[in-house]
């Protein structure tokens, strides 16, 4: 499997009864199964009588030491600064138990999500332990902190990326315990691009196990292995049958709470297929129950798809759900995902109006590394997209800062002019940043590919930005390339849109006004987002080339289904304006015909200024009178100051330009997710939305 653009396969987070390291899941583009394998090493605890009546604990019953004990009643019972404070205190007494670096351990990685620390604290188990036969291990007393450190160590090192060590671990105990691990080495192998040994894996355990989980996470890994061969029919009905042996049965039937992962990763084999429908019946499913151990959070990818359909209030919703889903996951698997909620919580601010806020999203993205053991994607992918939109932001908040500038005078505007070159600055910066990450041949193919798996997710909209920063020359030998290899085979249309981006770039606007008609006869309707941004650059194009009717079609189609457009592509807007001569509107007309949005004119849409019967306004409306946008002066002045003006000609042009969503200054620092301030002032909000949640799972 090569990496592609949009689908993260997902590796499933869990605890076995025996060995919590190794149940994880598959993550990639899509989710895989989440690992809550209740089967586990079950074969070991029979043989070597393990099974006792002892509690569980660990994931075991085999651990009789009290010390442990009390601290998995205190994990047990969410107490989890006494299991820390038990553990830490078992440690100083006896700094030479392997059990207390255990404990430590998995406090630090399950409690607190801080992998680098409970690693270190494994290694010094594994050193207390380092026995080579179970012979030795047995003699010790100490097997069950053996195995179960061991367990431990392959899945951090997975989850840290050290997949070759993740391999050597399972290894160890499959020759020290004779313990059957081929059902775990499929997602290392895939995180190490070894989709031909991944495959022999997978099919290996099929072919001699007949244990229910070993078998799901195999169906698991020839789910992403097929999607990476371009073979999604395939790939779906592993999909399907990761989640159960029983090919009549479904995901979209007999979906549970555990298989979250399962869903999402059938959701994005779905969008593959361009099966739009199916993908979001998928994630609906897995929208009813709230799963804390699950690495996939449903309401990511259905504001993505939200978005990209121009259903902003059902995405403006999914913003809410998906934090409250976030606030509720456990430690170990915030550290995993937090990358996910920064990049689509920044791409709907932006959509939003508040590029700033997306900026500090991406940058945050940047500068804290998820663990990305659990997702298809790399870090550097990662890095990639965040260096992308981050520029996008960048871009977005120089274009606002000019149509400030415009209602000012030349010597108060000057501040705002060096704050706007610094804009595009960083922008540039970003940019340059996104062009080295992008530079691998292999990964901009799949990125051309619509929906592609196993990669960090760019919306379609989104991507075209990528032939800015890397050159129409390179961009178009590549998209030839790609579609030779039948990329675009299932709907041609997002090929011309590639094309349209290209053509833009070059300056060829004939080519472009033919190519963009083709794109916009082919391309899926539910593309919204990107059909906004190829009649953007249609209208654009046909009004350089004289032909104002087809460009005024087209702004209107751009506008009323993507506000944001415009301004994110630094475009104008053709209007005239119509006013009342009032003094109100005499206010307005220098300011809007300085405003980068707008190229005043007699043809265009319209620009209504009136103060008639002492009601003044402004709107934007279409060419039929239809209201795209209308804003009042705050005070009913007739004669408003220049501070009045800049005012509010700044909410016009954020009423017309943008998103009709305010979000507040706390909500936007709650996506952050590292304000208690502002995660506190939408906690009744987010109460609210958790127990509508978990009422879906309650039985009447």
């Amino acid at each position: 499997m090569t990496p592609g653009p949009t689908m993260r396969l997902r590796r499933k987070t869990g605890q076995l009864t025996l060995v919590a390291a190794l149940s994880g899941s598959l993550l990639t583009g899509m989710q895989l199964s989440q690992a809550q394998d209740n089967g586990g090493f079950g074969d070991f605890e029979e043989e070597y009588s393990l099974t006792t009546s002892a509690p569980l604990c660990f994931g075991t019953t085999g651990i009789t030491d009290a010390r442990a004990l009390e601290i998995c009643d205190a994990l047990y019972l969410n107490r989890n600064v006494r299991a820390r404070e038990l553990a830490q205190t078992w440690l100083s007494e006896e700094p030479d138990s392997p059990g207390a670096h255990f404990a430590l351990a998995e406090v630090l990685s399950r409690v607190e999500g801080n992998l680098p620390r409970a690693l270190y604290h494994l290694n010094q188990a594994e050193a207390l332990t380092n026995y080579t036969s179970l012979g030795r291990a047995l003699e010790s007393g100490n097997l069950e902190w053996h195995y179960l450190t061991l367990n431990q160590l392959s899945y951090l090192h997975q989850l840290i990326g050290n997949q070759e060590q993740a391999l050597l671990y399972l290894d160890r105990i499959q020759d020290i315990y004779g313990q059957d691990t081929e059902s775990f080495r499929g997602w290392p192998l895939i995180k190490l691009k070894r989709y031909d040994d991944a495959r022999a894996s997978a099919e290996h355990v099929l072919a001699n196990s007949n244990d229910q989980f070993q078998r799901s996470r195999a169906w698991n890994t020839l789910c992403a292995v097929e999607l990476a061969d371009l073979r999604p029919l395939d790939s779906l009905a592993a999909c399907e049958n990761a989640m159960s042996e029983d090919e009549n049965s479904s995901l979209l039937e007999d979906a549970t709470s555990s298989d979250t992962v399962h869903l999402l990763n059938a959701s994005e084999v779905s969008l593959s297929l361009l099966r739009f429908d199916e993908a979001e019946r998928y994630l609906d499913v897995a929208m009813r129950f709230l799963n804390a151990d699950s690495v996939g959070n449903p309401w990511v990818y259905g504001l993505y798809i939200y978005m990209n359909q121009g259903r902003f209030d059902e995405a403006r919703d999914a913003l809410d759900n998906m934090l409250v889903w976030r606030n509720n996951q456990t430690p170990m698997v915030t550290v995993m995902n937090r990358a996910e909620h920064l990049m689509v919580s920044a791409m709907f601010l932006l959509l939003s109006g508040y590029p700033e806020d997306a900026a500090r999203l991406t940058r945050s993205a940047l500068n804290q590394p998820d663990r990305t053991g659990s997702y298809s994607a790399d870090e550097a992918q990662k890095d990639s997209v965040a260096a992308l939109v981050n520029r996008s932001a960048q871009l977005t908040a120089y274009q606002m800062k000019r149509e400030e500038i415009a209602s000012m005078g030349w010597w108060e505007s000057i501040p705002h002019r060096i704050e706007a070159r610094l804009l595009r600055f960083h922008a540039w910066r970003s940019g340059r940043q996104a062009a080295s990450l992008f530079a691998d041949r292999d990964t901009l193919m799949n990125r051309l590919r619509p929906y592609a798996p196993l990669d960090v997710h760019i919306p379609e909209w989104v991507e075209p930005d990528m032939v800015a920063i890397l050159g129409p020359g390179m961009l178009e030998q590549l998209l030839d390339q790609t579609r030779e290899a039948g990329a675009f085979s299932l709907n041609e249309g997002y090929y011309h849109a590639w094309r349209v981006e290209i053509l833009h770039e070059r300056g060829r606007r004939t080519a472009l006004i033919e190519t963009a008609r083709l794109a916009l006869a082919t391309l899926p309707p539910e593309e919204v987002l990107l059909r906004a941004r190829i009649s953007a650059h249609l209208a654009d194009a046909a009004w350089r080339q004289g032909d104002r009717e087809l460009a005024l079609e087209h702004y209107e189609a751009a506008m009323q289904q993507d506000p944001s457009i415009l301004r994110r592509l630094g475009a104008r807007l053709p209007v005239r304006i119509d006013s009342d001569n009032s003094a109100f509107a005499s206010s307005l007309q220098r300011p809007l015909q300085r405003s980068p949005r707008f190229r005043v004119g007699d043809q265009g849409l319209i620009i209504e200024v009136q103060d008639a019967g002492g009601q003044a306004r402004i709107c934007l409306r279409s060419r039929d009178g239809d209201s795209l946008s209308c804003v009042a002066p705050e005070a009913d002045d007739a004669s408003p100051d220049d501070e009045a003006i800049a005012t509010l000609m700044r909410r016009f042009h954020q009423a017309s330009f943008s998103l009709d969503y305010e979000i507040s200054r706390g909500e936007r620092l709650a996506l952050l997710g590292g304000s208690v301030i502002g995660s506190n002032l939408g906690r009744a909000r987010q109460e609210q939305i958790r127990d509508s949640l978990l009422q879906e799972v309650v039985p009447d």
